[in-house]
């Protein structure tokens, strides 16, 4: 058939006819080929959004089931290097051994999973979350007091949890505006050791009321913080003669944290991992430089 014999499709641009030409026979055969596969796999695999869900598919495949299998082999690999390291001492695991570098290995996906969204990926902390890098640490920083930590949280409901609250001096009136002015400069005055009115993370204060304060200081917050405000890890005080301070060392920080006073709660992870997993965890921590 010459180009003349062939129909159009009634198409006419600029005097060029659209030809009605028949589409090749093997883009034909592939089109047909992808008709039954695509309803095939329907038919097969899960494929149709449902109001709650989707079609489960006759051969009842699930990415969910394949990365439960996969986990689970997993599991079943690592079992006794876990049993080992969930009935280990871990402070007597010796650096280095291959329980050791397991359990950091799994340390470190431990804490990005469930750690890293308070303390941060590198475990530097914020506003409110420790920093697990430096030696301050609250209820102590040895190996067995960071797993204890781990396992029981702070201030959740847990009987086991590490406890301590601060007054709220300011809301329960316990102590005037004045009184808390006196205070606060005073405890800024304990991390300035020029004492020119500037502390360590250069908050300023009037050193006139810090002179006020001592007294204020020493009937109200010495018997957790210390006579010197050096602090006392283990009910939880703070030492405040440092540049670390966990909500921030200007002036108003200072003077919300004595008026209002602070809450923070830590889960008690013992509840939601395994004894291998908190071991693990705490291996991690340990041994990114801070505590002791």
């Amino acid at each position: 058939m010459s180009k003349k014999d062939v129909e159009t499709t009634g198409h006419s641009w600029d005097g060029i006819e659209e030809l009605n030409n028949p589409l090749p026979r093997w883009w034909l055969i592939i089109w047909y080929i992808c008709i039954v596969w695509g309803i095939a796999y329907t038919i097969a695999m899960p494929a149709w959004p449902l109001v709650k869900g989707a079609t489960a598919g006759m051969l009842g495949w699930s990415t969910r089931a394949e990365v439960a299998d996969k986990i689970a082999s997993f599991e079943e690999m690592n079992a006794a290097v876990n049993a080992e390291l969930a009935a280990a001492d871990i402070t007597t695991i010796e650096v280095g051994s291959d329980v050791h570098n397991y359990g950091v290995n799994m340390g470190a996906a431990v804490f990005r999973a469930n750690c890293s969204q308070c303390h941060g990926s590198g475990a530097a902390g914020n506003v409110g979350y420790p920093n697990l890098l430096d030696n301050d640490w609250l209820w102590g920083g040895t190996i067995d007091e960071v797993a204890y930590t781990v396992q029981h949280g702070v201030r959740n409901e847990t009987d086991e949890a590490r406890y301590s609250e601060m007054p709220k001096f300011g809301a329960d009136e316990l102590l005037t505006d004045e009184e808390i002015d006196q205070a606060v400069a005073f405890a800024m005055s304990l991390s300035d050791p020029e004492g020119d009115g500037t502390n360590l993370v250069g908050g300023t204060y009037d050193v006139d009321l810090a002179a006020a304060g001592a007294e204020v200081f020493e009937y109200n917050c010495a018997s957790c913080h210390g006579e010197d405000g050096t602090g006392d890890i283990y009910q939880g005080a703070p030492n405040l003669t440092d540049a670390i301070w966990l909500y921030g060392g200007d002036h108003d920080t200072i003077y919300e944290t004595v008026y209002y006073a602070r809450f923070g709660v830590m889960p008690a992870w013992g509840q939601r991992l395994t004894q291998a997993e908190v071991n693990a965890a705490a291996l991690y921590v340990h041994q990114l430089g801070g505590g002791q």
